[in-house]
């Protein structure tokens, strides 16, 4: 009677193989799972942060964490929650959040190789925690709280290829230097425009825009407000059409110009 060969259960070279998957893995656990605040110590002198930003405090690791900091003098909270990579788009998904006082943004936020990315997320923004920025700027305060019901952003690596979005104001008090009036419910639709994005409100249901904000990527801001805002404001402005502008500025979007 002839003798079965025995084989072995896992040969050298899948030996191999599963020794490199498990240093690979720990490798990746051990990198997530760093102190968030030691990673930023080691890298906070080589960041360039926008003017006006500042880290102040961070917590938890690199998958999960949360940290405070300043923008333009605002009190910031934000949090993230790394998810696995997907292999098959080569991207890096994670949830998001940021806060401060009663206005909040959340979603999800892709980062996909080679330096792509893109956003996804709603909140609300309570204008009261932005009064100091917008007197400032000598803008227009509302009462209240602006839901936004839908923000898309994508950068393809050079610039911002995608703009989308919506978000609803209830109506109330505008108040702004020299006046102040009460406007209908109103809504804000956001869009791609050569050279930025455009910010067009307009009364829900209505007819046409009542005033148009253009946000270049140089930082600068064009404002345009037409005959149909003062209309709806009850203003008596004079004759015209009420798409015809009635106002019209270009300034920084914020103290010191470019983002």
């Amino acid at each position: 009677m002839s003798e079965t060969e025995v084989k072995p259960l896992i040969r050298p070279g899948k030996l191999i193989l599963l020794l490199l998957a498990g240093v690979l893995v720990y490798a990746v656990t051990l990198i997530l799972t760093v102190p968030i605040g030691w990673v930023w110590s080691q890298m906070s002198n080589k960041v360039n942060l926008p003017p006006g930003v500042r880290v102040e405090s961070l917590a938890g690791t690199v998958w999960k964490g949360q940290g405070t900091g300043l923008a333009q003098g605002i009190p910031l909270t934000l949090g993230w929650d790394l998810h696995w990579p997907s292999l098959t788009e080569l991207a890096l998904p994670l949830d998001f959040s940021v806060a401060s006082g009663g206005s909040a943004l959340r979603g999800e936020l892709v980062v996909a190789w080679p330096g792509t990315a893109r956003v996804n997320a709603t909140g609300q923004v309570n204008v009261d925690d932005f009064e100091p920025m917008i007197r400032r700027a000598g803008g227009a305060l509302i009462e209240g709280v602006v839901r936004i019901d839908n923000l898309e952003l994508a950068w393809d690596g050079e610039q911002v290829s995608h703009a989308r979005g919506m978000a609803r104001w209830p109506g109330g008090t505008a108040e702004w230097p020299g006046g102040s009036a009460s406007f209908p419910p109103m809504q804000i639709n956001l869009d791609r425009a050569g050279g930025g994005v455009s910010l067009v409100v307009a009364e829900q249901g209505g007819k046409g825009p009542a005033a148009r904000a253009d946000v270049f990527w140089d930082g600068m801001m064009e404002v345009q407000v037409y005959k149909r805002l003062a209309d709806l404001a009850g203003m008596n402005v004079g004759a015209g059409a009420p798409s015809d502008a009635i106002f019209k500025v270009r300034q920084p979007l914020l103290p010191g110009g470019g983002f």
